[in-house]
């Protein structure tokens, strides 16, 4: 693989898409699908285990967006991408084929309801879009 692309990468850039992506979810599970988030994946809010290892659980989710940001970087990169709808639709490109088929895939196995995949899924798709167009538009 030729490692180039890495050279290329805005780092700071990549920092503040994560940021954008990462904020997104706390509106997405906090205000916009709380309840109905609840009540498909089952998680029981009133259980105290619930609640342990929630920060490692944040930090790790927010590192995961950070190398989703990276991809999106080489990626706009490598097409040579400036433009916000550009972005946006590289963003829902990467969203649907990659986030939202690899989520669906587990919660098929795992038998969750189809609402679980249009809420994780959706907030998938626009995170990539959120993390493009601040990548694309931020030079």
């Amino acid at each position: 693989m030729n490692t180039e692309v890495f050279n290329h990468i805005p780092w700071l850039h990549v920092l503040v898409a994560a940021v954008g992506y990462f904020l997104l979810g706390s509106i997405w599970y906090s205000f916009l699908f709380q309840k109905k988030w609840i009540a498909y994946s089952g998680v029981n809010v009133n259980d105290p285990n619930a609640k342990k290892g929630v920060a490692g659980i944040m930090f790790i989710s927010f590192i995961l967006m950070f190398i989703c940001s990276i991809g999106l970087s080489i990626l706009e990169w490598k097409l040579q991408i400036g433009s916000a709808m550009a972005s946006v639709k590289l963003g829902l490109l990467t969203g649907v084929c990659f986030s939202l088929t690899a989520i669906s895939i587990s919660l098929v196995y795992e038998k969750k309801p189809f609402g679980l995949h249009l809420i994780n899924g959706g907030y998938n798709i626009l995170g990539n879009v959120i993390a493009a167009v601040i990548l694309a538009c931020w030079h």
